[in-house]
């Protein structure tokens, strides 16, 4: 899987649309995630309104980057699942999904931490009017790069314990 060893967080996107089938790919990736019991919490909000766009990039300290973005997607989890506790991690493995399918898809993306900072949340849930028990759990802003970056070689064997 080539794209784990080339996906880096890109911030600066060309002016340029996303085209719906490449968006649906991504949330075909997303919703291919393995989750809890499969529990499956997610739903996702795809925003192309760039007024929408403007207000969600305000909504951390972090992601003003969002602001310049073509699209935007938030995935949420709803709140009456089987193994609630577990939601998260589900919700992370989804984003790393998605952000695997942008790279393969030839665009780049960054992932904007909502969750577990509940004004952060509050925000971009009032912005997309998002209500009846979900909750948003991220941003992944995205489209066509307009910076090129490397990515690092963060492998660190000294990091690694052989139990024998």
């Amino acid at each position: 899987m080539n794209e784990i060893f080339k996906r880096v967080s890109i911030r600066r996107y060309q002016d340029r649309a996303v085209e719906p089938e490449k968006i649906t790919l991504l949330l075909r990736a997303a919703m291919a995630a393995p989750s809890a019991v499969n529990q499956r919490p997610w739903e996702f909000y795809v925003v192309t309104n760039r007024d929408k766009i403007r207000e969600l990039s305000k909504c951390s300290p972090y992601s003003k980057c969002a602001a310049g973005a073509p699209a935007v997607i938030v995935p949420c989890w709803r709140e009456q699942l089987p193994a609630p506790e577990l939601a998260l991690i589900d919700m992370a493995i989804a984003t790393e999904h998605i952000l695997l399918e942008i790279t393969s898809q030839g665009l780049g993306g960054v992932w904007l931490a909502l969750a577990p900072f509940e004004d952060r949340m509050r925000k971009a849930e009032a912005v997309l009017e998002i209500g009846g028990g979900l909750h948003a759990f991220a941003m992944v802003a995205f489209g066509y790069p307009a910076e090129d970056r490397p990515q690092r070689d963060r492998f660190e064997e000294g990091r690694i314990h052989y139990v024998t």
